[in-house]
């Protein structure tokens, strides 16, 4: 009788076994589940939801979304949080149409424009891990100076940038086949920031100082530089989203992303991103903003009023901090 045959059928489904548990615990995994099951009822909800016009709008929306929700959840790992991303992201778009206007090549504008938001970020960096003040009180403060900023610059009104060469406006509004460019710059972005974040010794460095900053620390790791470098992070993305924006709608708007960091943070938590650090994915992230792009898709075809789409989305942010409290006293 062949006893190891035996033995290895009898180990065979112990590991599949495990395997399963394993993944049925992941949190990717329910936010599959949920957005399959929302995505079936909406089918049979809607007649217009299962449209190529609805499907591109809502995935070309989630995808310059997730730019910003790569940063914000890096920078939420290493304990940090960034209330100034949708000011930003304004901000890049009123500060490029704006030098576009003033007769500077669109590609130069953008440049510049990143450049400044990623001096933003060294910015809230430097007030953080040189002064000693908090994420929060120095991103407020920057959403309120770069909301006025943007202001400043159009006179309160949108900036129209018809005149946009159609080269630059390719990467806002073209498309390569049926995928749009906005989807393959989305892709190329959330697969290189997830290989480093999994694999790189840098990003490794990211997970220890938002679980435990000061030991850390005493391990040898600069936790300041690397608060720093992920503050800066998170800006520049606002920078290229923000420029993103202005290709794809042609203009530049003042008053853009009133209220998007609340949904950046609320798809960052969703996916796993722990608001006291240490914990999050880019996976999650990225599933959490299709969650809520869905959610948003949903309630406007079903002609749900505004206001009660601001209490939903509310209500989904407030749950998805309680879940995390929940998870983060267990886990301790």
């Amino acid at each position: 009788m062949d006893y190891s045959a035996n033995m290895t059928s009898q180990a065979r489904p112990k590991r599949d076994v495990s395997f399963l548990q394993r993944l049925l615990r992941m949190r990717e995994t329910g936010l599959v589940i949920i957005i399959l099951a929302l995505f079936v009822i909406m089918t049979f909800a809607s007649p217009y939801f299962l449209t190529w016009a609805n499907m591109r709008a809502m995935s070309m929306a989630f995808a310059v979304d997730g730019l910003l929700v790569i940063g914000m959840t890096i920078l939420l790992i290493s304990g940090g949080i960034d209330l100034s991303v949708g000011s930003v992201t304004a901000l890049a778009m009123v500060v490029a149409g704006w030098l576009f206007l003033s007769g500077i090549d669109p590609w130069v504008a953008s440049a510049m424009s990143i450049a400044l938001c990623t001096g933003i970020g060294a910015f809230m960096g430097f007030f953080v891990t040189r002064v000693g003040l908090h994420h929060f009180i120095v991103s407020l403060a920057v959403m309120v100076i770069a909301r006025g900023a943007c202001l400043l610059f159009t006179g309160g009104r949108p900036l129209g940038l018809f005149t946009l060469p159609p080269e630059f406006k390719f990467i806002g509004q073209g498309a390569i086949g049926p995928v749009p460019v906005v989807i393959i710059i989305f892709l190329v972005f959330v697969v290189a920031f997830d290989f480093m974040l999994r694999r790189t010794t840098m990003f490794r460095k990211v997970f220890y100082t938002g679980s435990n900053e000061k030991a850390a620390a005493y391990s040898g790791i600069r936790t300041k530089k690397v608060i720093f470098l992920t503050t800066t992070l998170c800006s520049t993305l606002c920078g290229i989203a923000g420029i993103i924006y202005m290709a794809r709608f042609g203009s530049a708007q003042p008053t853009f992303g009133l209220g998007l960091e609340l949904t950046i943070i609320a798809a960052a938590v969703i996916g796993g991103a722990s608001l006291n650090g240490g914990s999050g994915s880019i996976l999650g992230a990225i599933l959490g903003v299709i969650l809520l792009s869905l959610v948003s898709s949903s309630l406007a075809l079903l002609d749900v009023s505004v206001y009660w789409q601001d209490i939903i989305r509310g209500s989904i942010l407030l749950a998805a901090v309680t879940i995390d409290h929940y998870l983060n006293k267990r886990r301790g």
